[in-house]
């Protein structure tokens, strides 16, 4: 006996209709902020009724849930393919590069995740899983730059300037997510680039010192 194709159907237009959602909630959170956005205005994005939309969510919660869920699940896979032996190893030039690039197209193209992840109302599951996230991120910054510093920094110091190299880019990150498409935004990427080089470049040199690498940062 051949099997129904219509569950299959339906399972296909169920998915269809919750990404145009999601993608319609992104767009409203980026707009209005979470606290200010409803359900209808949501809704109202996604031109669908309200009706329709609790067919899929019971609730905003719930939306910025998946959403949230979703844009970390994607944000972890960027940074497992950033921080590698191998970009470990590029000059700093080149290894600044490889490793802002993807980030900050992802957060160009998700506007939503910093809407999202840096609103102080937003749901609670979301906060606790950005902050893993964060401190996933923050670790590998720090053991990359502690391979690669000569001579080696104590604990403390270390510390310091992952902390502090992890802060200036996401504050750079905002003034380029927020500047406008084109060369305004181009050149805000190259300031920021500017920044975190010449803020490096004393720790960690330009080029990996022979040897510097024998354990390399480990990749999550």
């Amino acid at each position: 006996m051949s099997e129904d194709p219509k569950p299959r159907r339906r399972q296909a237009r169920g998915e269809r209709r919750i990404s145009q959602l999601l993608q319609a909630a992104a767009d409203v959170f980026c707009a209005n902020g979470y606290t200010a956005t409803s359900t209808n205005a949501i809704a109202r994005e996604a031109k669908v009724s309200p009706g329709t939309l609790y067919q899929y969510f019971p609730n905003k919660e719930a939306i910025a849930i998946e959403l949230g869920g979703r844009l970390i699940h994607e944000m972890r896979e960027r940074h497992g393919q950033v921080f590698t032996p191998e970009n470990a190893a590029l000059p700093l030039p080149e290894l600044i590069d490889a490793v802002l690039d993807p980030m900050i197209e992802f957060n160009c193209l998700n506007p939503a995740f910093l809407a999202l992840m840096h609103g102080s109302d937003v749901p609670g599951r979301i906060a606790e899983e950005h902050d893993e996230l964060h401190a996933s991120l923050l670790s590998q910054v720090r053991e990359l730059i502690g391979a690669r510093a000569v001579p080696p920094l104590p604990a403390d110091r270390l510390d310091r300037v992952a902390d502090m190299a992890f802060a200036v880019f996401k504050g750079g990150l905002a003034l380029v997510v927020a500047a406008p498409e084109g060369p305004a935004r181009e050149a805000a990427v190259e300031e920021l680039k500017r920044v975190m080089y010449r803020y490096l470049a004393p720790v960690v040199g330009e080029a990996v010192p022979a040897g510097a690498l024998t354990t390399p940062p480990t990749t999550r």
